[in-house]
C-alpha cells in the first residue's frame, strides 16, 4: 500500500490526529493504543480515524514527514539559496528539514524513528527519507537524469537518517559538525567521480582494442619477395 497523499478532507482528520499524538507519543510511542488516545482527546470518530489512516500509526507518520516536508520547502522558497555554494545549499536544506520536526516533538519524533525501523516499516521509512532527499535535490535545481539522479538521493538520504540520530540527542552544536562532516565526505565523493569521469574519457574503448587484436589494423602487411 503506497504513503498518504495529498487529500485536503482527510487531511483535516490527519492533523487533529497528529496535534493530539505528538502530545502523547514522547511518552507512549506509536502505538495503536496511543492512536486510540490521541483520537480521544481530538474529539475524531473511529470511522474517520480508520478513514485517514487506514494502517494507523503509519499512515500519521507519513502524513507528519509530508508536512515536514512542505514546511521545509517553504523556507527553501524563500531563501536566497543564489548566494550559496552548493554544499552550503545542502546543509541548509537538512537544518531546515531538522527544524521543521520542531525542537518541541525531538523525543516524539526519535519514538516515530524507532517504529519505522521495526521490520514491518523498515521499507517505509526508508522511503520516506528518500522522499525527504528528492524534494531537496529538486528545490535545489539538481538537473541530474541518469545513475547520478539516484545516487545522490540515496546518499543524501543516509545523511538525513544519520544526522537525525545525532539531532535526537539535542546537542545542536554537535548535530551542526555531524552534519558538515558528512556534507563534506559527499562532496569529496562528487568531485572523486567527476576526475574518475575524466580519466574514463581518456581510456581506449576496450571494444575496439579487443576488435584490433582479433582482425588487427586493416592495414595490409608487405609481401616478402
Amino acid at each position: 500500500m503506497t504513503d498518504t497523499q495529498d487529500q485536503p478532507h482527510l487531511d483535516k482528520i490527519r492533523a487533529k490526529l497528529l496535534d493530539a499524538m505528538l502530545c502523547n507519543a514522547a511518552f507512549e510511542g506509536w502505538s495503536a493504543t496511543a492512536l486510540s488516545e490521541a483520537a480521544c482527546e481530538a474529539e475524531v470518530d473511529p470511522g474517520a480515524v480508520e478513514l485517514a489512516c487506514p494502517r494507523g500509526v503509519i499512515d500519521l507518520l507519513c502524513f507528519w514527514s509530508r508536512e515536514a516536508d512542505r514546511e521545509m520547502l517553504s523556507v527553501l522558497d524563500a531563501a536566497d539559496l543564489e548566494a550559496m555554494r552548493v554544499r552550503e545549499r545542502v546543509v541548509f536544506a537538512v537544518q531546515a528539514r531538522l527544524k521543521a520536526i520542531g525542537e518541541d516533538n525531538r523525543e516524539a519524533a526519535s519514538r516515530a524513528a524507532a517504529r519505522l525501523s521495526m521490520p514491518d516499516t523498515l521499507v517505509t521509512g526508508k522511503r520516506l527519507l528518500w522522499q525527504s532527499a528528492d524534494k531537496i535535490w529538486r528545490a535545489l535545481g539538481d538537473p541530474s537524469t541518469d545513475y547520478n539522479f539516484y545516487t545522490k538521493r540515496v546518499i543524501l538520504s543516509g545523511v538525513l537518517g544519520s544526522t537525525l540520530m545525532v539531532w535526537f540527542e539535542g546537542d545542536e552544536e554537535r548535530t551542526n559538525a555531524f552534519l558538515e562532516r558528512r556534507i563534506e565526505n559527499v562532496m569529496q565523493f562528487e568531485r572523486f567521480k567527476g576526475k574518475a569521469r575524466a580519466m574514463k574519457a581518456k581510456w581506449p574503448d576496450p571494444l575496439a582494442v579487443l576488435a584490433k587484436l582479433r582482425y588487427g589494423t586493416g592495414k595490409a602487411r608487405p609481401r616478402r619477395m
